[in-house]
């Protein structure tokens, strides 16, 4: 067994970084961000109007957006928004709280992890310092999905587990946290909740133990009482839903012939219920890209290892050396580890494995974020050792002279990016005032499948509107490399490792104000803001295309019965298949009919698309980013 590492850091270097910590998630992710930009078209408002819809409907068990049945999604990130809804009231800010909260426990129990896994405060400042300033943390928190909270429940597990590594006899209570963690990981996320931290410690055990004394080890680790306490946690939602919602009618089966598998897709009132649905459909079929409907993208397999390296800038320079300390020759070879290896091991194992498990499935780009605690961990763990063999002026300093050279070149990566920002600053002009910046744009729709995609359409003429992020990208992307190699030269790691961090939290800085300028062609909320004078009860509106491409409007307008042309597909398609769905889908002919009728339509429209065949004239009301609103009726305003 690997002895405990001694770790006991001065309570003041504790109190002082937490300050720290706790200053800087103040204003990079719990100030301005939460205000601005607007909620985005997509996922960002789906499920911020999911947890609206919990509140109307007082139904916390079944998930519903635009009044449709919603099964594909856990439940725990709609209930925390929700929540705060119910406290704070329906706006922008109260959406984001919950993730911004979540980021803030995340950076908490970074730094506990850190600190206590290394013996030492500065570890555990790193850790926490790694991950907030991470580009992917950051970019992945400014719309509403749950990858974090994932981040956030496998860290706690990891450490409770790794508490117990640290004890002969292991503390129930962190058997039973991290029981808790896992049911908790799989209410926000799914069965992914409860495969990585098992997976990860299951390797873990059998690499430092072998397969009896792993057994013997299980057996200590109360897993009965841990079982029933997360089948507590975890069960009754499922329970409840599976019940609330069952198969409907005479929905066909998986199949399997001509040498591959088929999967029916539902009809009208005859569609599977939600354990199907959720269970075999979201998890087992999306895992194996048999999903109906077949509209997932995935990323390429070589993207989806590259972007490991975009989240975690500019600490992705230090990842290799972080994880060629993981003592994985050691441990196959089945030799003794101590306690720092142990946990180096723990960390590596923690790092693959989610990435390993998505190489073989559909995946998107955020699926990253499951490995970014670990190797923020690693990497905080090298920063330190580094930092401590300079300062004592060791003989030989290998870690110091790798850190020189490392510094070297995030210097060069630090300048390209400073002068290409320069490039845009003196080649673009600032456009002309209420200029739509849609206008500008070249379009790439084959990258819209990427988050934030439509950044790719941004040409020379289009960054003249950037130019305020585009300077502080500059200066932070060369002062900070530039002063941590500056720094590193003089053999003051630590100080470098602080103007690093001050670097890349500019950076986000100057992101979150490029999100702002952009979010325009991200999110429907101007035009919202347009028709809601003169909005009333009974006026129908209606998206032309996927709900999704303007789901703002339901948000923001508070609509749950926003009606959708031509596009009966994605997040609404499958729930709009059982019999009590409202009649909200409408084709070329039913449209035709109403555009006629007394009743007021407001036409979502991309300007990209031509605008449907009507019977009558089109009113113009308003347009922003690429999108207009018509009406049948002219506006009295």
């Amino acid at each position: 067994m690997p002895q405990p590492i001694d770790n006991a850091p001065a309570p003041s270097a504790l109190h002082r970084n937490r300050v720290i910590l706790i200053a800087l998630w103040l204003f990079f992710y719990a100030s301005f961000t939460l205000l601005t930009p607007p909620l985005l078209d997509d996922a960002d408002s789906v499920h911020s109007e999911v947890a609206r819809e919990m509140l109307v409907r007082h139904d916390w068990v079944t998930l519903y957006a635009n009044g449709i049945r919603y099964l594909e999604k856990a439940p725990l990130l709609y209930w925390s928004i929700a929540a705060s809804f119910k406290l704070f009231g329906v706006h922008t800010a109260s959406a984001r709280l919950p993730l911004a909260l979540t980021v803030l426990a995340l950076a908490l129990a970074m730094e506990s992890f850190g600190r206590r896994a290394f013996g030492s405060a500065r570890a555990g400042l790193y850790s926490a310092l790694i991950l907030l300033s991470s580009f992917g943390i950051f970019i992945f928190t400014r719309i509403t999905i749950p990858d974090v909270a994932v981040c956030l429940w496998l860290t706690l597990g990891m450490l409770c587990y790794w508490l117990t590594e640290q004890q002969e006899h292991p503390s129930p209570l962190l058997c039973w946290g991290f029981a808790a963690c896992c049911a908790l990981d799989v209410l926000t996320k799914g069965l992914i909740g409860i495969v990585f931290p098992m997976l990860i410690v299951l390797a873990h055990l059998l690499l430092t133990r072998g397969v009896r004394r792993s057994i013997t080890r299980i057996r200590q680790l109360f897993p009965l009482s841990s079982i029933i306490l997360f089948l507590a946690i975890a069960v009754p939602w499922h329970v409840l839903i599976a019940l609330a919602n069952p198969t409907q009618g005479h929905p066909g089966n998986l199949s399997f012939s001509h040498g591959h598998w088929t999967v029916p897709g539902p009809t009208d009132g005859n569609v599977h219920g939600w354990l199907w649905f959720y269970f075999v459909n979201e998890q087992v079929l999306r895992y194996l890209n048999l999903r109906v409907p077949r509209d997932y993208d995935t990323v390429p397999l070589a993207l989806f290892w590259g972007l490991l390296l975009i989240w975690l800038m500019p600490w992705s320079a230090y990842v290799f050396k972080a994880i060629a300390s993981v003592p994985w020759m050691k441990s196959l070879r089945r030799q003794t580890l101590d306690a720092s290896q142990s946990t180096l091991l723990l960390l590596g194992i923690w790092a693959a494995l989610p990435m390993l498990f998505f190489s073989f499935s559909t995946r998107q780009e955020y699926y990253v974020l499951p490995t970014l605690p670990a190797l923020t961990l690693l990497i905080a763990a090298w920063l330190a050792k580094e930092a401590d063999e300079t300062e004592s002026f060791s003989v030989p300093n290998r870690l110091a002279i790798a850190g020189q050279r490392i510094s070297v070149v995030l210097l060069i990566l630090g300048s390209i990016a400073a002068l290409a920002a320069g490039f845009f600053i003196l080649h673009s002009q600032p456009p002309s005032p209420n200029t739509d910046l849609a206008t500008m744009l070249r379009q790439n729709p084959g990258d819209y499948a990427l988050s934030f995609g439509h950044f790719l359409d941004l040409d020379t003429r289009a960054m003249g509107a950037f130019r305020t992020p585009l300077i502080i990208t500059a200066i932070a992307l060369f002062g900070g490399t530039l002063l941590n190699w500056l720094l590193r030269l003089k053999y003051k790691p630590h100080a470098a490792n602080l103007w690093l961090a001050a670097g890349a939290f500019g950076f986000l800085l100057a992101a979150h104000l490029g999100l702002q300028i952009f979010s325009p062609i991200l999110t429907s909320y101007n035009l919202a803001e347009a028709i809601a004078p003169q909005l009333k009860p009974d006026d129908m509106i209606v998206i032309n295309g996927e709900y999704e491409s303007g789901s703002t409007l339901g948000f923001y307008l508070q609509r749950n019965n926003i009606h959708i042309l031509n596009g009966r597909s994605s997040n609404l398609w499958y729930g709009s298949f059982f019999p009590d769905a409202p009649p909200i889908f409408e084709d070329n002919n039913s449209i035709r009919l109403k555009w006629t009728g007394v009743r007021r339509v407001f036409l979502w429209q991309s300007l990209d698309d031509p605008l449907p065949s009507l019977p009558t004239k089109a009113y113009f009301i308003a347009q922003s980013g690429g999108k207009e609103i018509v009406s049948n009726q002219a506006s009295t305003y």
